[in-house]
């Protein structure tokens, strides 16, 4: 626990107040003046940093780990913080995310896009843009309305945009970069700046094409026809999307360990997920030695006993930390990994599967897609096997068992099976896209998150104990976990924004973890 106190103090420093932004800084990436003169240093030495605060390190337990990680069930926390009321069980305790990124993405992007005006080197603005949008995206997933269009305001208080707004800005800026981008795609002055990329022009064009389908998916179900118009554009622009692993946009750690080998090995306090188990278990799936290691003890997985593996349900009931430790870790092999997936040819591939469904132009057939999709994962991952699971129509996810307490156990709500099949009607060809994406997205929760949110899918269950009440919100016995709810600091610092924020969320809407984001319709998906 003390680890998760230090990285709050961090944190929390970071978000003291909105009028604070500007000042809560970049600092571990700072280099000499003198250094700061040459090369385009001045502007290109913050990228890496601005890069790596997308997903961040030590401060992932309590975003990650203990938020959106543990709701997907990927991985799940043998600890009981906080008397076993937390994020995990639906009790905020910890809320971080915003705080970290506006001030180590958006401080420093401010200063790089007035750098860049001064120095004359425009594309750099063009690329600190595109990184602000990756980083607000992740934040709207999150929080729904949050500042953008008016980010660096010296008002009092700092209005946000309402989420239908923000996407549209989304999309014009796209429009921007990508045509920056494409009048200079030789420009190599990015190279010595980016561990991405190495300051390929034309990579980052497939980035921005496939930023922009991933947002007009989002909006699917709520904005059809902006969707559509979005989704096309993305599909046939000449430049392409991440279409292979050698295209996959990564971010480096600069040195870090992987944030889930730092939680699992190092604090002891993350183990794979039950829900995962289940399905990884009941398909027969090559990915999960990629994913996990296996137990020592053959009687923590009696109910499947060729495969050793174990894991925590979400929200489960915890008593000792003792008592699951011995479950399944992480695989070992993240302990010496030196970069982390931000978005995957996979991705992409199921992206493409479910544009196909919706009937947008450009997608192409959605079974080879969805197939391409599941080949991408298993080969970037390096699993075996890719041909027969994709063949197999028989296995299904598992029932999950907790060998410490029943009270964690429960029957599978999923039936689906990974073999494609074109006489299915669309809502069941989706289930399986979805499920495959959330099962290839391992170290990517966030876009899991809102792929369940907006489709229902994959059908996980709710958490074993739920300690949501008045104070954040109740989350019916039926339903999941919607948002977090505004920082404090925002609350109290950025009231009237925060209460006008919210009731742009829809009639009755509360700054609390039920109220669903505006893509989050609760509507058919066809």
């Amino acid at each position: 626990m003390k680890k998760i106190f230090i990285a709050l103090l961090f944190l929390g420093t970071l978000a003291s107040c909105t009028q604070d932004f500007e000042s809560a800084n970049q600092n571990p990436y700072q280099i000499s003046d003198e250094l700061l003169q040459q090369d385009f240093n001045l502007v290109g030495s913050p990228f890496s940093g601005m890069l790596y605060e997308l997903f961040g390190n030590q401060d992932s337990q309590i975003e990650e780990d203990l938020n959106w990680d543990s709701w997907m069930g990927y991985m799940n926390c043998p600890t009981p913080f906080k008397s076993n009321v937390n994020n995990t069980t639906y009790y905020i305790q910890w809320n971080t995310f915003w705080g970290r990124e506006y001030g180590n993405v958006m401080s420093p992007s401010k200063q790089v896009i007035q750098l860049a005006k001064t120095n004359n080197v425009p594309l750099f603005a063009t690329w600190a843009k595109l990184i602000r949008i990756l980083s607000i995206s992740k934040v709207t997933a999150i929080y729904g309305p949050v500042i953008y269009s008016k980010y660096g305001s010296t008002e009092n208080s700092i209005k946000y945009d309402k989420e239908s707004d923000l996407y549209n800005t989304f999309f014009s800026q796209l429009d921007s970069i990508q045509s920056d981008f494409n009048a200079h795609k030789d420009y190599d002055g990015f190279v010595k700046f980016d561990p991405s990329y190495k300051g390929n022009i034309r990579a980052w064009m497939k980035v921005v094409n496939s930023v922009r389908l991933r947002l007009a998916m989002r909006l699917s179900n709520v904005a059809p026809d902006l969707a559509k118009i979005q989704g096309e554009k993305a599909l046939i622009d000449p430049a392409g999307l991440i279409a292979t692993n050698d295209d996959n946009f990564k971010i480096s750690l600069l040195g870090r360990i992987m944030p889930v080998a730092m939680i699992c090995f190092q604090w002891n306090d993350t183990r794979m997920g039950g829900v995962i188990e289940s399905f990884m278990v009941g398909l027969k799936d090559g990915r999960i030695s990629k994913y996990f290691s296996p137990v020592d003890s053959p009687s923590l997985y009696t109910d499947h006993p060729t495969v050793p593996y174990k894991g925590i349900r979400n929200g489960a009931y915890i008593t000792a930390k003792s008592d699951r430790t011995s479950f399944s870790k992480a695989s070992y092999d993240f302990n010496t990994v030196e970069n982390r997936r931000a978005f995957t040819a996979a991705e992409v591939s199921f992206l493409k599967a479910e544009a196909s469904l919706r009937g947008w132009a450009g997608a192409g057939d959605a079974k080879t897609n969805y197939e391409n999709g599941v080949k991408l994962s298993f080969a970037d991952w390096g699993a075996s096997g890719v041909d027969a699971y994709l063949a197999d129509n028989n296995s299904t996810p598992i029932n999950y068992v907790d060998p410490k307490d029943a009270k964690n156990n429960f029957t599978s709500s999923s039936t689906i099976t990974v073999a494609w099949n074109n006489g299915d009607n669309n809502e069941l060809k989706l289930e399986k896209i979805i499920t495959q994406k959330w099962l290839s997205a391992f170290t990517n929760a966030l876009e899991a998150w809102v792929d369940f949110r907006r489709t229902g899918y994959p059908r996980i269950p709710h958490v074993a104990n739920n300690q949501s009440n008045a104070d954040w919100g109740v989350i019916a016995a039926d339903q999941w976990i919607k948002r977090l709810p505004y920082t404090e600091a925002e609350r109290i610092g950025n009231t009237a924004a925060v209460n006008e924020a919210v009731s742009s969320m829809g009639p009755g809407a509360k700054d609390n973890i039920a109220t669903r984001l505006w893509w989050d319709t609760g509507t058919p998906n066809f």
